[in-house]
């Protein structure tokens, strides 16, 4: 029994929820337990061998050991777009302790440090899904909002001449420097300012591998030895940015867990840093998978506790970006009045930013492109949610225009700086809106431009919208000849990836 992963139960009823998700999949049982023998050689647990016959045996009701479990929870999740967990498949997985599930972590500097390091170190040397075995798995409402909830409670004040909260003791630090430079942390941010140029241009999954490397060295460097309470924040906001940059790439490119961990580590390294807008953002990155995800519930909560965490200190463009990642929170639960209140905020706060307001570096990206495309977008969801409605997409035309415009001409003023990535996404969201507006070809003709441009990113998110606009409108307009060509060029140019392999 050992070496197919499953446990026998001499009484058992149909797994009614597992046989719904594998219905709706169009899965085969023989295509499922491929997929799963595949996943379980990733993770290293080659003594999983299932078969067509182990898969009926599951739907029976029969409950599969670890690591089937996640695995399923893993593929339908990916197969569907949103989180299906162990339990929405009607299954049961081992209890494990809090940190493994890779949310809930103790707030203090010196285990940051040691988690970042060794999360960074594991994913170079593995560099594929699930490198960290099973215990790496999406967190989902309360078990996720509550740990960063923690994030708002206020760290101790060491007794003077003590290490800061957290910090390892002085005889298990490494011998190394005194200090670092201020030239050498402005070569760090630099550095890292230039891996999000890459990032905007190319997409997550050409240097993703370069920024964990980076990762790895800078815990290194906050291990060596004590530093300056001034230099150590200054590391620790350098850290916060690129597990946040690491995190950001891991989803772009389909490695949602990883993508979770990195993000969650970064907020715990913003608030060794004492930098609030920093975890705000953390927290808004965190908001957006989750809209991606279907959880847009969890969306809203993060994007609150990013609004309320930062409200002293945050610029006005801060701002804005959390109001209109608000808006988009609230066009996925369909609630148009609220909707329209954030985007109304998030247009005022943008409006109020100005060029001396000290904005941090990360913040860089948020142009008024990208601030139409966020209200675009929630505009275009409200339509798809009141089924098509006019008004809606009357509200996102013009937004999504003026958004490809701005990338339009931010490419050609300065293509090796130009958020290609963005453009992109504006492009296939511009066409989203003729579809809802019943304009296929004009729909097919900027999904056109958009496949341009995507071909030239590593960008999973991008391929996957392009496919599944393509895909809507020859389910809409099967007789348009235009979106079959369209759909074979896809497959050449775009085929879908192992993400596995990406980054």
């Amino acid at each position: 029994m050992g070496g197919n992963g499953s446990g026998g139960n001499p009484v058992r009823r149909p797994n009614e929820r597992l046989t719904s998700w594998f219905h709706r999949s169009g899965w085969s049982k023989g295509e499922l337990a491929r997929q799963v023998n595949r996943r379980a050689r990733q993770l290293g647990a080659h003594h999983v061998s299932t078969d067509t016959s182990r898969v009926r045996r599951w739907l029976d009701g029969e409950q599969p050991r670890e690591p089937i479990p996640r695995i399923l929870s893993e593929l339908f999740s990916e197969r569907f777009g949103c989180v299906v967990s162990v339990e929405d498949l009607g299954l049961r997985m081992t209890p494990q302790a809090a940190a493994a599930s890779g949310v809930d972590l103790p707030w203090a500097g010196g285990q940051t440090i040691e988690l970042i390091n060794e999360f960074s170190r594991s994913d170079l040397m593995l560099g594929r899904r699930g490198f960290l075995g099973t215990s790496l798995t999406m967190a989902a409402g309360t078990s996720l909002i509550e740990p960063m909830q923690r994030w708002l409670v206020p760290t101790p004040a060491a007794p003077e001449g003590a290490p800061p909260p957290g910090a390892a003791p002085a005889a298990a630090r490494m011998p190394g420097p005194a200090g670092v430079s201020r030239a050498g942390l402005d070569q760090l941010a630099t550095t890292t300012a230039q891996f999000r140029v890459w990032d905007a241009q190319c997409g997550g999954g050409l240097r993703r591998k370069a920024v964990v490397g980076q990762l790895h060295e800078v815990t290194e460097l906050l291990q060596e030895s004590a530093h300056p309470p001034a230099v150590r924040r200054r590391l620790f906001g350098v850290t916060a940015e690129l597990a946040d940059l690491a995190g950001w790439m891991s989803y772009d490119i389909g490695l949602q867990p990883t993508a979770q961990k990195y993000f969650v580590l970064a907020l715990h390294a913003a608030k060794e840093a004492e930098d609030r807008p920093l975890g705000a953002y953390v927290l808004s990155q965190m908001s957006r998978q989750m809209i991606h995800l279907g959880r847009p519930e969890d969306a809203l909560e993060l994007v609150h506790l990013a609004q309320y965490g930062s409200r002293e200190q945050a610029t006005p463009r801060t701002q804005a970006l959390l109001y209109a990642l608000e808006a988009r929170a609230h066009a996925s639960l369909g609630q148009p009045p609220r909707c329209h209140r954030a985007v109304r905020l998030a247009e005022d706060a943008f409006a109020e930013s100005a060029p001396d307001d000290g904005d941090p570096a990360w913040l860089d990206f948020f142009t008024r492109a990208e601030l139409c495309a966020e209200n675009a977008h929630s505009y275009r969801d409200l339509a798809y949610v009141a089924g098509r409605s006019p008004t809606y997409v009357s509200r996102a035309r013009p937004l999504m225009e003026e958004a490809v415009a701005g990338f339009a001409e931010d490419s050609e003023r300065r293509p090796h700086l130009s958020h290609q990535r963005s453009y992109a996404l504006a492009l296939i969201g511009m066409a989203t809106v003729h579809l809802l507006a019943r304009e296929p070809e004009e729909c097919v003709r900027l999904t056109e431009r958009a496949l341009e441009l995507a071909s030239r990113l590593r960008s999973e998110r991008v391929s996957n919208r392009l496919r599944t606009t393509l895909a809507a409108v020859r389910r809409e307009h099967g007789e348009l000849r235009a979106a079959a060509g369209l759909a074979e060029r896809l497959t050449v140019e775009l085929p879908e990836r192992e993400t596995s392999r990406a980054g």
